[in-house]
């Protein structure tokens, strides 16, 4: 069984996002990227699945600029066994993502296709499910639990009302929720190693897959500032100030 799990490189979750002046979009310049922390998850999902013996060889694919060769190396040092980089600079919106997943699907004829359920940047929600409806896949989103059986999948689901278990057959696309797992830390021995695990970078050009965007960017700005809290006498006046000023109540 061969997994493919695609992997995209924002900003680090723990940087204070700047908005541009122009407000054109999110200030990228000398700020810290890393992996997506859902597809940290997906990556530490199909590693385990691989260490249980129900897989042969992971495949970690990322598309975008050649600096996400450097998060494809930290998945390497992960677990994974060789990696994919569809390179371009241009901007992949959702849509285009899941085209060029579907032809390094078509490529490598994966099994199971393990994504992030969102990527933190632009919280889309979007590519796991574009890409299951592209290759007329069954899907299970938002998984928090995968069992691998014959042929199948046993996958619990994050649902609004709790959870919900359904089974797949296979080739299947999960996308993963927070629950999922927790990724184990790259350790050094495993990082020198990834420097030498095959990486192939594929230009787009050679894909030919039409990845014009189909969204515009209006506007990007800042959230507006929490103003400070005050302090009542009495519960009385917190019930008149929710009732007549907030009106929650």
């Amino acid at each position: 069984m061969k997994i493919l799990v695609a992997v995209k490189r924002v900003v680090d979750y723990n940087v204070k996002i700047r908005v541009k002046s122009d407000q054109t979009g999110v200030d990228t310049a000398n700020v810290k990227m890393s992996m997506n922390p859902f597809d940290e998850i997906a990556v530490e999902e199909a590693v385990r699945i691989k260490e249980a013996g129900k897989a042969s060889e992971v495949v970690v694919v990322s598309l975008g600029v050649a600096q996400c060769q450097e998060t494809i190396r930290y998945a390497l040092a992960l677990g994974a066994d060789r990696g994919i980089l569809v390179q371009t600079d241009s901007e992949l919106q959702p849509l285009a993502v899941a085209k060029l997943l579907k032809f390094v699907v078509d490529r490598e004829h994966p099994d199971i296709v393990i994504l992030g359920k969102q990527a933190i940047d632009d919280d889309s929600n979007q590519t796991g499910q574009m890409l299951a409806a592209l290759l007329d896949w069954p899907q299970a989103t938002f998984a928090s639990k995968v069992e691998l059986g014959d042929g199948e999948a046993t996958v619990t689901r994050e649902v609004d009302g709790g959870l919900e278990t359904i089974k797949i057959k296979l080739p299947t696309v999960i996308t993963t929720d927070l629950r999922l797992n927790e990724p184990r830390y790259a350790k050094l021995p495993n990082i020198m190693k990834a420097k030498k695990k095959p990486l192939e970078v594929i230009p787009v050009a050679d894909t030919g897959v039409d990845f014009a965007p189909r969204l515009m960017t209006l506007k990007v700005t800042e959230p507006p500032q929490r103003e400070a809290g005050i302090k009542v006498e009495s519960v009385a006046q917190l019930l008149d100030k929710l009732r007549n000023e907030a009106k929650v109540i």
